[in-house]
Parts: structure tokens; C-alpha cells; sequence
């Protein structure tokens, strides 16, 4: 057991004639770990890209409502008549009448 611990520590696994098996281990678990680790900044810039479009998202909902805020307002009828007056119609006095149609 004391042996083994040196000789990793010293790093005589690497050199020695059956190293072989060693070194396949080691590139094994080292090109693991960048796949890793590419892996978790694929998913980090996923994150961010969430999180932008959610952004976006609330953006342009509000400027969505806003939108329809102001044309609720312009479509109010106290609003068309105050915009008419200002160009010489007025609305009529006069109610409206029904017109029936007798059909023969």
C-alpha cells in the first residue's frame, strides 16, 4: 500500500513499461472532463439566452398593453367629439329615427 502511494506520488505509473494502460485512463477521464465542462457552459449560455428572451418577452407585453391603453382612449367618445370640434363637425341634436321596410 505504501509502495503504491509513492510510486503515484513520484509518478512512476507514467513511465513505467506497462504505462500504457495508465496513459489511456488518463486521457480518458481528462477529454471527460472537458466535455464536462463544455457541456456546463452550453447550458450557462442556454441560461442566458432564457433569460434575455424572457426579458424581451415582458418588454414587448408592455408595450403591447400600452399600445392598447392608448387606443382604447382615442376610441373613447368624449375623445372623437373633442377631435371633431376641432374641425367644425359637430354631433346631431336630433336623435335618430328607425326605418322600416315593408317587403310585398
Amino acid at each position: 500500500m505504501k509502495k503504491s502511494i509513492y510510486s503515484i506520488l513520484k509518478g512512476t505509473f507514467l513511465v513505467s513499461d506497462d504505462s500504457f494502460k495508465n496513459w489511456r485512463v488518463i486521457i480518458f477521464f481528462s477529454v471527460l472532463a472537458i466535455v464536462m465542462i463544455a457541456s456546463s457552459h452550453s447550458a450557462d449560455k442556454k441560461v442566458y439566452e432564457i433569460a434575455r428572451l424572457k426579458n424581451e418577452v415582458n418588454e414587448m407585453r408592455s408595450k403591447f398593453i400600452d399600445g392598447r391603453s392608448k387606443l382604447m382612449r382615442l376610441k373613447m367618445e368624449s375623445k372623437v367629439i373633442d377631435e371633431m370640434k376641432e374641425k367644425g363637425i359637430v354631433p346631431s341634436v336630433i336623435p335618430p329615427k328607425k326605418i322600416k321596410v315593408k317587403s310585398q
